[in-house]
């Protein structure tokens, strides 16, 4: 089995460097350097072993990311994702998206914009195998009574981006 090439690309932020990688248009992964296991781990598991082949600005994705950084909170809007995973996860991931910047919902909340409104606990195991970190904004999820609860970047990266956003005030 050939080994299906990947274009990758670091992009440099105020919170972190993330990693984004790329086969075709719709964008398949990104994720955190400082995390760059897990970020690795799910290419393999999707696309086995990958080449990543360095690029510079792969559909013009690394552009919209600095563009969301930069105050354009609406840039990440328009980046086809194609995070694969399960029938449900697909259908979690697709109403994180519809959750809109300096919005927030609760668990319970998607599951019920996921149609599955008895699953609050599966809707979070869902959040968890999220490939494409920011464009599905799983950061825009709080816990029950608005608690920061479960973000695999880490609370202190949700609190900034949910700051950035405006969705929650500067402390």
């Amino acid at each position: 089995m050939p080994l299906q090439a990947l274009a990758f690309d670091r992009v440099s932020t105020p919170i972190v460097d993330l990693l984004l990688a790329v086969r075709g248009s719709p964008l398949p992964a990104l994720g955190f350097a400082d995390r760059s296991g897990p970020f690795m781990e799910g290419l393999r598991r999707r696309f086995g072993e990958a080449e990543l082949q360095p690029a510079d600005d792969p559909f013009g994705y690394s552009s919209k990311l600095r563009a969301y950084f930069a105050g354009d909170l609406g840039a990440l809007d328009y980046i086809p994702a194609d995070p694969g995973g399960t029938p449900f996860q697909a259908a979690v991931w697709r109403a994180v998206r519809s959750i809109g910047p300096g919005r927030t919902c609760s668990y319970g909340e998607l599951a019920r914009l996921a149609g599955r409104p008895k699953a609050a606990r599966a809707v979070g195991a869902a959040m968890g195998r999220n490939p494409i970190a920011l464009v599905i904004p799983c950061h825009r999820v709080i816990g029950a009574g608005e608690a920061l609860a479960g973000y695999g970047g880490g609370l202190d990266r949700k609190r900034w981006l949910l700051e950035h956003e405006g969705a929650l005030r500067r402390q």
